[in-house]
């Protein structure tokens, strides 16, 4: 909370970024946010729409996030990829409300961008009708500052979520998820990589499966340096009559120098007898064999290091099903490595 309240009290600068260098060379609707306003002169919305609206969340910070937001309502069977929703501050506090609903069998693809300075306040409520698609990437590239996050989902019969976050910028950062899987064989899936440098980064993310026959994933990565702190929580709840359950956790933190901290924590809560629900949790340092032999091969060691590590966090990034944002989340994960090793 002390970070929080910092970076909200931060006086405005001049963000060292140009707006359009945050945005991803895809074809697409775009938005840009310049401290939680926004900025037509830098967007084409598109489908998506601009308009003032208080989130229905009991979440502390996202019920703080009310006023100008924006909304992607699709009807049946549409489709629109390569949504861009920019987030760029520069100091003080921000809050914006997002919501997306999607209609029976409707497809989107949404990538966020958070950069500059402040606190960026955000949360998004998603509802996905029976056989929607979405998928939604966030980096969190915020020099410095807070951003927190809040984001609730209900997913229906047959439908599809899946959030892959980033977070490779020098800010504090806390990511909250609340999924709910309401339809019979409904996927879910949320999460991602930490890299934390000297700053504190969290995630806490609750999936609850209410109907049958549904499949949920997290998978976490989390890397700290120097006396950096990184936190992951995640639970599952099966409730009764939720059987043939398929949930897995995934939480696992690298520690690239001895003062820094991984806290892990993964739950289960089930109520139904016929499912099958795992969950692993594991903290270590880079493999000092490996590192040896890339050093043997004439590869410097802090080339060596970033290569383990990126490894390590490979397999969340891998998620994300568009090849020039993956490739794009990738590139942002090496620049902070270059910078940490």
């Amino acid at each position: 909370m002390a970070a929080l309240r910092a970076a909200a009290d931060a006086e405005p600068r001049d963000a060292d970024v140009r707006p359009a260098d945050l945005f991803l060379d895809i074809e697409g609707p775009r938005l840009l946010f310049v401290d939680g306003v926004f900025e037509p002169a830098h967007s084409r919305p598109g489908p998506v729409k601009i308009a003032r609206f208080v989130p229905d969340t009991a979440h502390p910070l996202g019920s703080m996030a009310e006023g100008e937001g924006w909304v992607l309502t699709l009807d049946a069977q549409a489709a629109v990829t390569g949504v861009q929703i920019v987030h760029l501050g520069s100091g003080g506090e921000s809050h914006v409300p997002a919501r997306i609903v999607l209609a029976e069998d409707a497809v989107a693809s949404v990538v966020e961008t958070y950069a500059g300075a402040g606190w960026a306040n955000r949360t998004s409520r998603m509802t996905l009708a029976r056989g929607a698609r979405l998928m939604r990437s966030v980096r969190l590239l915020q020099a410095e500052g807070f951003v927190s996050i809040r984001d609730e989902a209900e997913v229906g019969e047959a439908a599809s979520l899946t959030s892959i976050f980033l977070g490779a910028g020098g800010m504090g950062s806390r990511i909250d998820g609340a999924l709910t899987l309401t339809g019979k064989g409904a996927f879910a899936e949320m999460g991602g990589a930490l890299l934390a440098g000297t700053q504190r980064q969290e995630a806490a993310v609750t999936v609850r499966h209410e109907a049958i026959e549904g499949t949920s994933r997290q998978l976490w990565r989390a890397v700290a340096a120097n006396r950096s702190v990184a936190s992951l929580a995640a639970r599952v709840e099966v409730a009764r009559g939720a059987q043939q359950t398929d949930g897995e956790q995934s939480l696992r933190g690298l520690l690239l120098d001895r003062g820094a901290t991984v806290n892990l924590k993964p739950e289960l809560e089930i109520f139904a007898d016929d499912v099958k629900c795992a969950h692993g949790a594991t903290v270590g340092e880079l493999d000092k064999r490996a590192l040896f032999y890339l050093e043997s091969r004439g590869i410097p060691e802090p080339r060596a290091k970033a290569l383990l590590t990126r490894a390590f966090v490979a397999d969340a990034l891998s998620r994300i099903g568009e090849d020039a944002v993956r490739e794009a989340f990738e590139a942002d994960a090496d620049k902070w490595l270059e910078t940490a090793l």
